[in-house]
């Protein structure tokens, strides 16, 4: 077992770049009295095309620095991470680091509410190469509803275009309407599609646009927030050492000012930041 500290600390909400900041701000309007540490391992991103072993070696070294900053409960506000990282981490990591902190995931969330959204049991999926690959969605689901079947649709132009402030303009449209086409070409019967990336928010009027109206549009912050939030309430012992000034710390692998620029594109406010070396 490492020796962390044992003091109440904040939340910890990782992601390997800036869609997690997406989470983050759905947790922060449903929670609003808990204190935050974001951490973006910005320097290394993206995560959707490595590989599960480097996934998970840059995922496990990002919680452990999370850990090392006091945080009890970490939450992998990244998909790629959550698909390839955190079943390994919790089974077998956190047994050997400190088995009361907790570490906890953004599919699975996602996953509980599909059955009440979805009338037709087809269900789509938007998301980078590595998390389509990774199957995790369509098992995670198989698991709660074995009658639904999910059909996914790779989108890896989606987080460059976000990622470089392209998203509002008039080039992103292409790519959006091609992925969107491709789904519903696989399965016409789709009545509902997750967005299964935490970067995809920043192009839902798009989305939106390219996608007929009876289909439900499922956004991940919304959901995950709720599920921490009845997380906290069923344990009591973790939601103690949880503290609640209602303030947020940004850290970035990456350099101050890219962060901060990006960081204010998807939060739309000024964020201030410090970069960090992970231990």
């Amino acid at each position: 077992m490492t020796n962390y500290s044992t003091e109440p600390a904040p939340i910890g909400i990782f992601d390997s770049g800036y869609g997690g900041l997406t989470i983050l701000d759905e947790i922060r309007a449903q929670l609003p009295q808990y204190d935050y540490i974001y951490l973006g391992d910005n320097a290394r991103t993206p995560y959707g095309s490595r590989s599960f072993d480097v996934v998970y070696e840059y995922t496990l070294q990002c919680v452990k620095q999370l850990f090392e900053m006091g945080c009890h409960l970490v939450i992998l506000a990244c998909n790629t991470a959550s698909a390839k990282a955190l079943r390994n981490i919790q089974q077998k990591d956190l047994h050997t680091l400190d088995s009361s902190r907790r570490v906890l995931g953004v599919i699975r969330p996602t996953v509980e509410i599909i059955g009440d959204i979805t009338k037709t049991k087809h269900v789509g999926l938007l998301g980078t190469l590595g998390t389509i690959q990774s199957n995790s969605y369509p098992l995670e689901i198989k698991k709660l509803f074995p009658d639904i079947s999910v059909t996914g649709e790779a989108c890896p132009l989606w987080v460059p275009i976000i990622e470089n402030n392209e998203h509002m303009h008039q080039g992103a449209d292409y790519f959006v309407k091609k992925n969107i086409e491709n789904l519903l070409r696989k399965d016409d019967k789709i009545d509902s599609i997750i967005l299964g990336c935490t970067h995809y928010p920043l192009l839902i009027n798009k989305i939106k646009a390219y996608t007929p109206s009876h289909i439900t549009i499922v956004s991940q912050g919304k959901y995950v927030a709720q599920s921490l939030l009845q997380y906290l309430q069923r344990h009591p012992e973790i939601e103690a050492k949880c503290t609640k000034n209602g303030e947020v710390q940004f850290f970035t692998t990456e350099s101050v000012e890219k962060f901060q620029s990006s960081a204010s594109i998807f939060l739309q406010q000024k964020v201030e930041a410090k970069r960090i070396t992970l231990v």
